[in-house]
């Protein structure tokens, strides 16, 4: 019996390159004939055909109306194809998708996912027997491919948005003609300090993913990081200070004034003035008085004016540092826990770009009470001069 498997082995070896499907089936049928008794389960588990095929093969053989020449199928023969079985299906299958039925309270997945077995599923309930990879293949033949929500509505969105972009960048591109200091400003988001999931993907070795956490439950203990961010535009350098405390303007403006001391003061020893870009909201938003009481304070220290201008709200994206210095640093530490502030800064300060990014990072272990609040008599006295076009967005702040 093996020397007869060998044999039909080497033979179905020598022949199978120039077999189509129709004297595959018969070439099987004939040995299966030649073996006699056991032939067609010898042959069906050697050259891999089915005992169905097989038997097809010996019928036709037996035939006394031989098939036409060069016809690999008997006329009809072959399985039907999808569209031939169910006409209705691919209009059956995209009026689940369809997203108008997001719409409809009464689709049958109006509330679940949309998942090709659900999917499958329901299509059964519709008399089309389909499995979940044919309906992935069917939503491709349709040019349906799976995406995610996109973030590109504004919202309502102030009548003079436009504008206020154009002042900013007139007001940034004048202040680095003049090789003056231009600095994008604000807070990434906090980051859980310890053994947690950071989302992201790394090459690792198979079965050798990161264990972290299986929980990462909201607790005052578990320390955090809030990093402020300073964006230098005109020299491509950042400085990230890590606040372990809280986000507010006084950490905000502290940030700042770190930047200025470590880089600031050295890159810009003559400079005139210092020209700040910051979202509306926030702890640098330009509603917070103890944003401009805290800057009042820090232009003070550095016997220079320092003027600011607040993206309009809902536009924060369009910040400089957001697209420049935190993208990267989102980028550079994806997938890495970031089990400590050590780890923390190592990450921060070792991000680079093509174009020559450099950035420092710092640990503030101060703290930073919330809810200080600052009084009508100390806003008077702020030496503060509002623009002409939206005063409360564009303002300069000069040493008392």
């Amino acid at each position: 019996m093996q020397s007869l498997e060998k044999t039909l082995k080497e033979k179905f070896k020598i022949l199978s390159p120039h077999l189509n499907e129709r004297s595959r089936r018969l070439f099987a049928a004939i040995e299966a004939k030649e073996i006699g008794y056991g032939g067609v389960s010898l042959v069906a588990k050697v050259i891999k055909v089915s005992r169905k095929t097989i038997h097809a093969g010996l019928k036709e053989i037996s035939a006394k109306k031989k098939n036409e020449i060069g016809k690999i199928r008997q006329v009809g023969g072959g399985r039907k194809s999808l569209r031939e079985k169910y006409p209705d299906l691919e209009k059956d299958l995209e009026s689940l998708v369809e997203p108008l039925t997001r719409g409809d309270p009464e689709s049958p997945l109006r509330w679940t996912c949309k998942s090709t077995s659900r999917l499958s599923n329901e299509l059964k309930k519709m008399g089309h027997i389909i499995c979940p990879r044919i309906v992935a293949k069917l939503l491709k033949d349709l040019e349906y491919s799976l995406q995610a929500n996109q973030k590109t509505i504004e919202g309502q969105q102030h009548p003079d948005r436009n504008a206020q972009f154009e002042f900013i960048n007139s007001s940034v591109t004048k202040q680095l003609k003049l090789k003056g200091p231009v600095v994008s400003v604000d807070t990434k988001k906090k980051e859980l300090v310890g053994n947690y999931k950071n989302n992201g993907k790394e090459w690792e070795r198979k079965g050798n993913a990161r264990k972290v956490n299986d929980h990462d439950f909201p607790d005052e203990k578990i320390p955090r990081a809030f990093p402020y961010g300073v964006y230098d535009i005109g020299k491509n350098a950042g400085l990230v200070n890590i606040g372990t405390s809280s986000d507010t303007a006084s950490f905000a403006v502290a940030s700042i004034r770190k930047w200025w001391n470590t880089c600031g003061r050295k890159l810009y020893p003559h400079s005139k003035k210092l020209l700040i870009t910051a979202d509306a909201g926030g702890s640098n938003g330009w509603r917070v008085r103890l944003w401009k009481w805290e800057l009042q304070q820090f232009s003070n220290e550095i016997g220079i004016p320092v003027q600011v201008s607040h993206f309009p709200p809902g536009t924060s994206k369009w910040n400089k540092i957001e697209h420049r210095l935190f993208s990267f640093i989102s980028q550079n530490w994806r997938g890495e826990p970031l089990v400590n502030y050590e780890t923390i800064i190592r990450l921060i300060e070792s991000t680079t770009t093509k174009t020559g990014l450099v950035v420092k990072c710092k640990l503030d272990k101060r703290i930073y009470p919330k809810g200080k609040s600052i009084s009508d008599e100390q806003m008077n006295s702020l030496r503060i001069k509002k623009n002409k076009f939206h005063g409360e967005w564009n303002y300069t702040i000069f040493p008392q």
